[in-house]
């Protein structure tokens, strides 16, 4: 899967670190079935750049080169009101010099605070231009379009990133990963039974998918969904693959029996906390200093101990976790993530 012909701007100049996590492989194996547990290993793209980096970071590389080869002044994106891609896509404006306005989808009714710490923090920080703010279930595509006409008509260049960066280019950044962990594996001289990462717009489990099958790379791939359970989350994964191997040129049919995805773990709603959310946040806090958010990582981590603790791992399967970010707004939950709320959440 050659990528080399696809403009791209560069924001971080090194891999991602890839490392075990013996202390937590610990912890989870004293609660799985016979006292024995996979052995953890978790890739940082919490580390990425655009500094607090996350998985946005690596779509953004392809999506941003794009915009300035098509003049645009403006990028303008959406998200939920602690979004990490709206974050993320304002940090690369700032850096390149444009300017960003969002489109916020309020999915839970009366989640969106303009004065709230965390991401929104980090908006006012950055410098957005301009935030609209719109029902849970609003035609989000139609929403930015109308931002991009409403700067057209100011004699601006507008350019729509979609939700989470996940179209095809968004995608070619996970393809990308792939690349980058078949030869960390290669230098480290380790292999893994498993990937384990979050699937929520689709654009890292699917480029990741695509990456792995253009570069045959044979570990099967598990996404934990984060708003969806999998009769609704498989499809778009799949569709999702099947364009960044299109775009990308790779000649193949992605295998529908190539996806998979568990659910369960993200009730009661998207971005809500749960119980085992909080178990998973406090555990990889406090055994290796490694802060999850509780939108995201937070309940991939807990999906992945969910599967580990059902024997959906051998117990001595090598297993990587995917960090894909989100630090900023653990500060928004810190009442939950401490345990100060347990009384009030879903399990």
């Amino acid at each position: 899967m050659d990528l080399s012909r696809f403009p791209r701007r560069r924001y971080t100049p090194f891999a991602t670190p890839l490392e075990p996590l013996p202390r937590l492989s610990a912890a989870l194996a004293a609660t799985c079935p016979g006292g024995r547990g996979p052995e953890l290993w978790v890739k940082r793209d919490d580390m990425l750049g655009l500094f607090p980096g996350g998985n946005k970071t690596r779509k953004l590389e392809f999506l941003v080169a794009d915009a300035l080869a098509r003049g645009a002044d403006t990028l303008v994106t959406c998200g939920a009101p602690q979004s990490n891609h709206c974050r993320i896509t304002l940090a690369a404006a700032v850096k390149e010099g444009l300017h960003c306005r969002f489109v916020i989808e309020e999915r839970v009714a009366g989640s969106y605070d303009e004065q709230a710490s965390g991401n929104h923090f980090m908006f006012r920080l950055l410098g957005v231009e301009a935030i609209t703010v719109v029902p849970g279930g609003s035609d989000m595509a139609a929403a930015m379009q109308r931002v991009v006409e409403e700067l057209a008509a100011q004699g601006r260049t507008g350019y729509v990133i979609p939700g989470g960066g996940s179209n095809a280019l968004g995608g070619l950044g996970y393809a990308a990963c792939a690349q980058e962990l078949q030869q960390q594996w290669f230098e480290m001289g380790v292999s893994f039974d498993r990937v384990v990462v979050g699937s929520g717009s689709s654009g890292t489990h699917g480029g990741l998918l695509a990456g792995f099958l253009g570069n045959r790379i044979g570990v099967p791939i598990v996404g934990v969904g984060v708003s969806r359970d999998p009769a609704q989350q498989e499809p778009l994964v799949w569709k999702e693959a099947q364009a960044v191997a299109d775009l990308a040129g790779g000649g193949f049919a992605v295998p529908r029996e190539s996806v998979r995805s568990v659910g369960g773990y993200w009730q009661p709603k998207y971005s809500v906390p749960n119980a085992r959310m909080v178990e998973a946040v406090q555990m990889a806090a406090r055994t290796e200093g490694l802060l999850l958010d509780p939108v995201y990582t937070g309940k991939v981590m807990a999906g992945l101990i969910g599967l580990a603790r059902a024997g959906e791992f051998a117990p001595d399967a090598r297993v990587l976790f995917l960090h894909t970010g989100g630090l900023p707004s653990l500060h928004a939950y810190e009442d939950v993530v401490l345990g100060r709320a347990a009384r009030d959440l879903a399990p």
